[in-house]
């Protein structure tokens, strides 16, 4: 009978367990990928903009400086809800759009990135919300 209620007690504090953790923060990841001492300016013409969640990302076709050669990148914004809390709206940005973005790049080198500000072609300026962290150069 022991060793029923021991195992009974067990199966009851790991149901516990899991019934308080908050799932969110189990399935979140990092910044971690990204370069957070290093920032980059980045202008290009928007290919596709995705408002979804659980990131939003802006596919940018941006000209190289050094080769003029066109590279791809994919930059990640927060959430639709930081984002919208920010003042951005889901149509603010379209294919064919030029924008310039302030980013920390990927720290292997690949062509992605996190976005810290956006500057549409307008002129108006969007953070990326306070967990990204903020844009240091211009």
């Amino acid at each position: 009978m022991l060793r029923r209620s021991a195992a009974a007690s067990v199966v009851l504090i790991i149901t516990t367990i899991c019934a308080i953790t908050p799932t969110g923060v189990v399935a979140h990841h990092s910044f971690a990928p990204y370069e957070s001492s290093l920032q980059m300016k980045l202008s290009g013409v928007v290919t596709e903009f995705k408002w979804v969640n659980p990131h939003v990302y802006i596919d940018l076709d941006v000209i190289d400086a050094k080769t003029g050669e066109k590279r791809h990148w994919l930059v990640e914004c927060a959430s639709t809800s930081i984002l919208n809390r920010a003042g951005w709206r889901f149509n603010m940005i379209k294919p064919g759009d030029q924008i310039t973005v302030i980013v920390s790049p990927l720290r292997n080198g690949d062509p992605g990135a996190l976005l810290k500000q956006v500057t549409l072609a307008d002129g108006r300026k969007y953070s990326n919300g306070a967990a990204a962290g903020r844009a240091t150069i211009q």
